[in-house]
């Protein structure tokens, strides 16, 4: 790991066994697991951020200037393809 800082938690004992079980159990060392962890957990938050930040655009879509627009396009064109003989 380039330039590694080390740092000291607290972890509650049971939370500790376990991800000493999973880090052999998966042949990393514990740094490796929780680094692992950390870019998984930042990916995921990275994520999240994004789709609220997309449900937020798209959250007044359609408005209703468009909703009328479409309903007028949609009648229009089927009135022009019930002339059509198909």
């Amino acid at each position: 790991m380039a330039n590694s800082v080390k740092t000291a938690i607290s972890l509650p004992g049971d939370l500790l066994r376990k991800i000493n079980e999973m880090s052999r159990d998966m042949d990393v060392s514990r740094s490796k697991f929780f680094v692992l962890a950390a870019q998984e957990f930042i990916k995921k938050q990275e994520n999240r951020k994004l789709l609220s930040r997309i449900n937020k655009a798209f959250s007044d879509y359609p408005d209703p200037n468009e909703k009328k627009l479409g309903q007028a396009m949609r009648q229009k064109q089927a009135k022009q393809s019930g002339n059509e003989p198909w």
